[in-house]
């Protein structure tokens, strides 16, 4: 389906080779010599513990815990329940939805041997929306006005505005308001020196490992899987072969390289469903990009399934919109562009964009070209750039790949595209939605949140009255209208929604759960979410 330019072929061919070595050759794994220990390879920086900048801010950590906690429903296939955790109960609100009360559960310490009480809930989410933080997450928590302690053991959220979704945001892990000090969340102790009252601890961090040890004082029980090693392998096809060689037990890998792990006697392997989505924003600066009627015929001309077939080697499914089918009946699925190549070749004609002699579109002296650019280090947007170009020049439109680092393509988000990926709070469509779709507001959110400021006063209407709504029902009929207007007029062109692939070695653990994902994808999730639930056979 796509094509191959020649500056690519030796990483292609490498990255081939290992393929069909890995294939050919994964053997069934040798014992662990401590069959209570786990050696986990990731792709990520290590460290960065401290909740209030973001660390398990998904419900994840194994360090925290929080207030609420994920329950799956059916594995990745569907949203999980949100169920108390530190909190006795779910949260209650106002009749207005401004405020929210929580109880927190009695008897619960620190690692550091203090006890959990309301003051350090309130600190730590207060520490989050303090500008001084300069936490990432203070968007995500925009609707957060204060938080109180009570001296029953209750925190009240008080809500700038009504925000349904809200319960969303108390999967957030708790730490010590004594360790909270002022200051950035990057500069704090607890990124390297963490305390929180989960089910590991942290007993050794260098810059390519980390040890996490059992806490066998946690208040639900110690975890029977006593150590975790993590290290740092940046490489995918590294991480495949140090699988292969038994080095580690576990990993994420690419779609490509995980597949030789399918049906593999004495590996686990599983392609986890998730929300998390691939697609361009387009340069708001760029004629032929910018131009409404160019966008539509590039939706139309993309050919999604290929993409799913080929570079996800059919580990995800096609994305028209952010909206993926887990969110039930706010979920349109007659919200898809056709795949119509015709279609978008006569879109551009109409429009004025006509194929020159080199067979590039012009209009008015205007070449229809872009750059696109995406993370070098990351091979599955590579892959998906190239096929995207490869579908675009088959219409007429040059497009120019930029792989780079995110420094770079923060600097020039206003002038290229950007295969992006989304879907990092999954757990109410609000926070799928709200950034990616609506106009910009300025001092806000993410700067690859709606790069393009593409969308409509229409649709911030119906992102806003759906964010506030208590009523499920009219929830539902705004977020159909918002993916009704944005398949009329798209701002980007979403690709899939992808899953994530882990692979393990059979070790004899049970209750292994996996559980619908965020756009996160480290050893965090896939099987080992839920790590501190596991058991022996």
């Amino acid at each position: 389906m796509s094509e191959i330019r020649c500056r690519d072929l030796p990483r292609v061919a490498a990255a081939a080779l290992l393929l069909l070595v890995v294939a050919g050759c994964v053997a069934a794994p040798e014992e662990s010599p401590d069959s209570a220990a786990l050696v986990l390879a990731d792709a990520n920086e290590l460290g960065r513990f401290n909740p209030v900048g973001g660390h398990g801010d998904s419900g994840q950590s194994q360090i925290y815990d929080g207030l609420l906690r994920l329950a799956p429903t059916d594995g990745s296939s569907s949203l999980p329940d949100l169920v108390p955790w530190l909190a006795t109960e779910m949260p209650q609100s106002n009749a207005e939805g401004t405020r929210w009360t929580v109880r927190l559960r009695d008897g619960v310490e620190f690692t550091d041997g203090t006890a959990l009480d309301a003051e350090d809930v309130a600190a730590t989410y207060k520490a989050v929306i303090d500008p001084a933080s300069a936490s990432e997450l203070a968007p995500s928590y925009d609707m957060l006005q204060d938080v109180a302690a009570g001296p029953d053991g209750t925190v009240t959220f008080t809500l700038k505005y009504p925000y349904s979704g809200f319960a969303s945001r108390l999967l957030l892990g708790i730490a010590p308001s004594e360790r909270l000090t002022p200051g950035l969340a990057a500069e704090s102790s607890l990124n390297t020196d963490p305390v929180g009252t989960g089910p590991y601890t942290l007993t050794s961090l260098r810059p390519d490992e980390l040890v996490l040890s059992a806490n066998e004082d946690y208040w639900n029980g110690a975890p029977e899987v006593k150590t975790v090693t993590i290290i740092r392998v940046p490489d995918d096809n590294s991480r495949a072969q140090r699988l292969q060689s038994g080095e580690i037990d576990g990993t994420v890998l690419p779609p490509r390289l995980a597949a030789a792990y399918e049906d593999k006697t004495g590996y686990s392997h599983e392609a986890v469903g998730t929300a998390d989505w691939r697609g361009l924003s387009l340069p708001s600066g760029n004629a032929f990009a910018s131009d409404p009627q160019a966008v539509l015929a590039m939706n139309l001309a993309v050919d999604r399934a290929g993409m799913v077939d080929h570079v996800l080697d059919g580990r995800g499914v096609p994305a028209h919109t952010p909206v993926a089918a887990v969110y039930g009946n706010a979920f349109d699925p007659e919200a898809v562009f056709p795949f119509d190549p015709e279609g978008a070749k006569a879109l551009l004609d109409d429009a004025g964009w006509v194929a020159g002699e080199d067979g590039v579109r012009t209009r008015d002296g205007v070449r229809a070209a872009f750059e696109l650019a995406y993370n070098a280090s990351d091979t599955l947007r590579r892959d998906l750039s190239l096929a995207f170009a490869s579908d675009m020049s088959k219409l007429g439109v040059d497009v120019t790949l930029l792989g780079t680092d995110w420094n770079v393509i923060e600097e020039r988000r206003n002038d290229v595209g950007i295969l992006l990926g989304g879907g990092d709070k999954p757990y109410d469509l609000d926070s799928q939605l709200f950034e990616t779709l609506h106009t910009a507001v300025p001092g806000t959110g993410s700067p690859f949140a709606n790069p393009g400021n593409t969308g409509s006063a229409e649709m911030d209407a119906h992102l806003e009255a759906a964010r506030t709504s208590a009523d499920p029902a009219e929830r539902t009929a705004h977020y159909r209208a918002v993916q009704d207007l944005y398949i009329q007029q798209p701002g980007y062109v979403m690709l899939a929604f992808v899953n994530h692939n882990y692979i393990q070695r059979d070790m004899g653990w049970e209750n292994v759960q996996t559980v619908l994902e965020p756009h996160a994808h480290d050893v965090g999730w896939g099987f080992w979410w839920s790590l501190r639930d596991w058991t022996r056979e």
